[in-house]
């Protein structure tokens, strides 16, 4: 992900930057349609092979669309066409992150007691953040020293080991079935759970601050002398998964609300501080900031949702969730690729943008929280 704004701009069309990861969760985000239903209905396995597929297949074709872009890139209109196609790979490739999260974390939810549930959650995050912190590395060392073509491919081959593995998987869902055509039809049955509001709502600025992370930081980090911009991913997912060993079980033992505030407190610091950062070190404290409330929020967060979702719904509410999720990441970039494309003095604005949003969320789950507690001990 690092290396793709360059990528575009060599590609001669840095102007859409914002479409990047706008287009990616704008797939993502169509997908958690059919991916919680067909996960409560069919099962949780064939919802997390057809993700892990589409990671494996996306990467050659990033090399194909490059190799038609550099045939048509003699003529600026026929060029513009290899642009386009690039950029309808980056929404189809969304399906991904659409259909494997959803899976893999009903998947858990199954096979976990619940009162264990948030530390589960809390492993799986490492997991995947583990592959976040190598992935962004090795693609941007990949980009530099061999070409992107040589990214690309090695995506795909990550991708068919990961399929490798997730074919061995069991199915968790009792009575699963085959998918039936009743199962793509969005407007019989319902395709969002109302349980999972109050997660979705909160997880919005979350994942606004994500978006905006992912589409302006390989600017912001280039701009401070890191030459392989993905070494700055790396910090962040780092302290993420530091934090998600302590997140789990703490969210498991004092509540998910708290932990939430904490963490939403924490991204309020964090983005702040990188929206002040003028050198490596004080971008570095800001983001170390960023990837505590990352590792904190996120496991709590699908935890949460769990925790609200009726029986035989958790699938669904876990992609109500997520679909909150591309609207954060999807808005926050394309918002912020639009104003950074058309003035780079604005990039501390956004970022400033971001932690206040979080600042504002945190307050509101507060005084949410206060509320149901005082509830409850009342009732």
């Amino acid at each position: 992900m690092p290396e793709l704004p360059q990528y575009l701009t060599e590609m001669g069309a840095g102007h859409l930057l914002g479409y990047i990861i706008g287009l990616f969760t704008l797939g993502a985000f169509i997908s958690r349609f059919f991916s919680g239903r067909i996960a409560d209905r069919a099962g949780r396995r064939i919802v997390i092979v057809f993700g892990t597929s589409v990671s494996a297949i996306a990467g050659f074709v990033y090399v194909f669309v490059g190799m038609l872009h550099d045939n048509w890139v003699g003529d600026p209109q026929t060029a513009m066409w290899g642009v386009w196609c690039f950029l309808i790979l980056r929404t189809l490739h969304g399906l991904s992150t659409g259909f494997r999260p959803t899976g893999t974390s009903a998947f858990l939810t199954d096979i976990i007691p619940k009162e264990r549930r948030g530390e589960a959650l809390g492993y799986l995050g490492v997991a995947g953040n583990v592959g976040m912190a190598g992935g962004p590395a090795l693609g941007s060392y990949l980009a530099v020293e061999y070409g992107y073509d040589v990214m690309f491919i090695s995506s795909s081959v990550l991708g068919i080991i990961a399929l490798v593995f997730t074919l061995k998987l069991p199915e968790s869902l009792p009575n699963a079935r085959r998918v039936i055509l009743d199962d793509l039809n969005i407007f019989k049955g319902g395709v969002i759970e109302k349980s999972a509001w109050p997660s979705a709502l909160f997880l919005i600025p979350i994942s606004a601050a994500f978006g905006v992370f992912l589409t302006i930081t390989p600017d912001f980090v280039a701009d401070l002398g890191y030459k392989y911009k993905g070494l700055f991913n790396t910090i962040i997912v780092v302290s993420s998964i530091a934090m998600r060993f302590i997140a789990g079980r703490a969210s498991d033992k004092y509540g998910r609300e708290p932990l939430l505030i904490i963490g939403g407190f924490l991204l309020l610091i964090g983005m702040g501080g990188m929206s002040l950062a003028t050198t490596k070190a004080t971008a570095t404290i800001g983001g170390v900031i960023y990837g505590m409330s990352i590792g904190i929020n996120m496991p709590t967060i699908f935890a949460w949702t769990a925790d609200l979702a009726p029986k035989g719904k958790v699938a669904l509410a876990l992609g109500t969730m997520l679909m909150a999720l591309e609207l954060g990441i999807g808005g926050g970039a394309f918002i912020s690729g639009t104003l950074f494309a058309e003035n780079n003095d604005l990039l501390p604005n956004i970022y400033l943008a971001c932690a206040l949003f979080a600042g504002l969320a945190s307050c509101i789950l507060l005084i949410y929280w206060g509320k149901t507690k005082h509830e409850k001990i009342t009732n």
